[in-house]
């Protein structure tokens, strides 16, 4: 295949479509390139098709940090598991291409997305999308394309929409919405928002679908070129699976049946029903025809269960739990439900079970990521993790899954809104959702359990938030949006999209579709749907937990933010840091400084307010004025230091250490003794002098001196009233100095 190359220009932007020169033993290969952001996506169908019931693609999304131009850390110095971004990033990819893949195939499909250039200004995720709908086209594997990825952002001050905006423009927009699908119709959405309104939102998702359907135009004009230069592009032939009439018609002879093993609230009692169903209609089958049709009864059997749940909800209006199509699950709330952590809180709606904890810590303890984005870190972090036994089920527990990743950064995103400054609340924060139990909407449950959580830590929230997970059943020309869906309305219909926010807005929300007839009404619809779920939900929040509380627990960290001058942190800290490791050890507080003179103080039961005092302490000088009560600390015959502050000693002068002349200071003070002084003077060099308060008398014969004292004393004036004339060498009597040779 020859090299192919194709650039256009869309919305302010440049981007390149390249094909024919890397990667030419793959399936499909495609380069493609925003600004000087590169990223090479290969696609490889296995020649075999593989004997499993679900089409099996695999999504990889590479960081190389090569292309930031840095070497990777760690002892290795090369790069390992992919990042909590990389990890989203596949995601993102594998959403929409997924359901563009025909029904049965069973070919294994590997695609495979390298970052070989981030320019650090065009961001290389929704891309990746582009390049791997053209590989796919190219190598002609059959699937509804061609398909794109656009993000959204939407200028704060101008409120104009933007197509893949730069790092630079994203952080001016209160919007990043990344829609994902085919030119007629949206598969995948994800969306961080400052509390956006429904109404905004469905226009940012109209004005992205139109951004869509350019990326595609572009996409067959590439294709057009491709068929140009190499000739008609080849489409490669797979085996589906398809129905067997015999086996279809004798399984769905027990419709009745299923419907009615369907129709349980409890999870569990419902599975259980449907499953010993299944077996039943499969011993009706000889071991010769299960031999023979091992791979179409499990398919067929799966396609009863889900036409018989559909046609239950779009012919009578019933859930199989016996719920109208917008009536959420029984609540149960608890705030505080843990002692000792510093907030928790349980949320429980119908059997889906989430405990979040959150923990509040230093802001040095925020978390670096070293990605090839230009961004540093986070303060707010949020984890989901999903164990086995939520399911009744026994399995693999160790490092979270790629579903655990991209749960627990749905509910991140749904509560970073409404985190406080670090300028308001001077926190690292991380909340841990603990799904206790799970049919559904569990990503939706450790959003209302972090609010929870949050809100008992006293963690001052802008406003509380909560969610809701809407689905969609399309049968028989008849469309349901049902609210707070369960797992079974997940797996067997025909959307998922969930909607987190505040009474002000839209936060956060996550589709996944399968259907192609998805309207903008029908879109209305579930959001206005889900506003009403998520506004009742919240309700029933607001009634056991009104407001954060007023400051954190006892057991949390109290955070002392100072100002001190840059000056003085060599003080603070002292030679090797001495003295603000003993400031530490004494007090049990922990504290952080940084370059600016910001002083970040974490303890409890006093600790910090110890530590900080040292500190005060430590940094101030005295003025002129001031009084203190200090400690002797050392004696010289002119007088006597006196500890003022930690670090700061001021003289009290012999003459000023009592009422009346006094010949030695240990005559009224001793190293030890606490006295009380004012400051006199603070000269240039920061030497201080002090008098003493209340002085008392000096002690009795303290100023006289002993026959042998005073006749020193008089000795001493002689000596000092006798003028020496030049070449005196002190008399007769006096023997001249010897000088030495050098």
């Amino acid at each position: 295949m020859a090299k192919v190359t194709h650039e256009f220009d869309l919305y302010g932007k440049h981007y390149i479509l390249e094909a024919g020169e890397l990667a030419k033993q793959a399936t499909g290969a495609c380069l493609v390139k925003c600004g000087e952001s590169t990223v090479l996506l290969t696609a490889v169908v296995s020649k075999e098709r593989k004997d499993y019931d679900f089409f099996p693609l695999t999504v990889d999304f590479i960081e190389k940090m090569y292309a930031v131009g840095r070497i990777p850390g760690g002892y290795l110095k090369r790069e390992a598991r992919p990042s909590e971004k990389a990890t989203l990033t596949a995601r993102m990819i594998d959403r929409p291409l997924r359901p563009s893949f025909p029904a049965g195939f069973r070919n294994e499909v590997q695609v495979v997305a390298t970052t070989l250039v981030a320019d650090q200004i065009n961001p290389v995720d929704t891309i990746c999308i582009m390049a791997a709908s053209s590989a796919l086209t190219v190598g002609g594997v059959p699937f509804e394309g061609p398909l794109a990825c656009v993000r959204i952002g939407r200028d704060r001050n101008t409120h104009e929409f933007i197509v893949n905006p730069t790092y630079e423009e994203r952080d001016n927009s209160d919007l990043d919405l990344e829609l994902g699908g085919a030119e007629g119709f949206i598969s995948m959405l994800e969306a961080g928002a400052e509390e956006i309104s429904e109404e905004d939102m469905l226009a940012a998702m109209a004005f992205g679908q139109e951004a869509i359907a350019a990326f595609c135009e572009e996409q067959k004009k590439f294709f057009a070129k491709v068929e140009e230069v190499n000739g008609p592009i080849q489409q490669r032939e797979y085996v589906l699976d398809e129905p067997t009439p015999e086996v279809h018609e004798r399984v769905f002879a027990h419709f009745d049946e299923m419907d009615s093993a369907l129709k349980d609230a409890d999870k569990l009692s419902r599975i259980a029903k449907v499953e010993a169903l299944k077996a039943s209609i499969k011993d009706e089958f000889t071991e010769e025809e299960q031999a023979k049709y091992g791979r179409e009864i499990p398919v067929e059997l799966k396609a009863l269960e889900k036409h018989a749940m559909r046609l239950m909800v779009v012919e009578t209006g019933e859930r199989v739990d016996g719920r109208a199509a917008n009536e959420v699950r029984p609540l149960m709330i608890k705030p505080d439900y843990l002692p000792r952590v510093h907030g928790s809180g349980l949320f429980q709606r119908g059997q889906t079970q989430v405990l979040s904890i959150c923990t509040l810590g230093m802001l040095n303890e925020w978390q670096r990521l070293d990605t090839i984005e230009p961004v540093d870190g986070k303060r707010y972090i949020h984890h989901y993790n999903f164990p086995p036994f939520c399911t009744g089920e026994t399995g693999r527990m160790g490092s979270p899954k790629r579903r655990e990743i991209g749960h627990g950064n749905l509910a991140e995103r749904a509560l970073l809104p409404v985190i406080p400054s670090e300028e308001d609340f001077p926190y690292t924060v991380r909340v841990v959702s603990e799904v206790m139990e799970s049919n559904g909407s569990s990503s939706m449950g450790s959003t209302c359990g972090s609010t929870l959580a949050l809100m008992d830590a006293g963690v001052p929230l802008k406003r509380p938030v909560s969610g809701v997970a809407m689905g969609l059943i399309q049968e028989n020309g008849k469309t349901v949006v049902l609210t707070d869906i369960q797992g079974l309305e997940d797996f067997l219909g025909d959307m998922d999209f969930k909607v987190t926010g505040t009474t002000k807005g839209i936060t956060a929300m996550q589709m996944d579709n399968k259907a192609t007839g998805l309207t903008p009404e029908i879109l209305r619809s579930a959001l206005m749907q889900a506003h009403e779920g998520r506004m009742f939900i919240l309700d029933a929040m607001l009634e056991q937990i009104s407001a954060p509380r007023e400051s954190p627990k006892d057991c949390a960290p109290q955070i002392i933010s100072l100002q001190i001058p840059t000056d003085k942190i060599r003080e603070v800290i002292g030679s090797g840091g001495k003295v603000i490791r003993g400031i530490q050890e004494d007090t049990g507080a922990t504290i952080d400084i940084q370059e600016d003179g910001t002083v970040f103080i974490a303890g409890v039961n006093g600790a910090g307010d110890a530590a900080a005092e040292r500190i005060k302490a430590i940094v101030k000088v005295p003025e002129v004025g001031e009084e203190y009560t200090g400690r002797v600390v050392g004696i010289q015959p002119f007088g006597a230091f006196v500890e003022l502050l930690p670090g700061k000693d001021g003289l009290l002068h012999i003459s000023r250490v009592a009422q009346g002349r006094v010949d030695k200071v240990e005559d009224v003070l001793n190293i030890g003794d606490e006295v009380k002084v004012r400051v006199l003077e603070v000269d240039e060099k920061g030497k201080i002098s002090l008098d003493r308060i209340d002085k008392p008398e000096a002690p009795a014969g303290s100023g006289k001196l002993s026959g042998e004292d005073e006749g020193r004393r008089h000795a001493d004036g002689e000596r000092r009233g006798r003028r020496r004339r030049p070449g005196d060498n002190g008399g007769e009597k006096r023997q001249p100095r010897r000088h030495h040779d050098a």
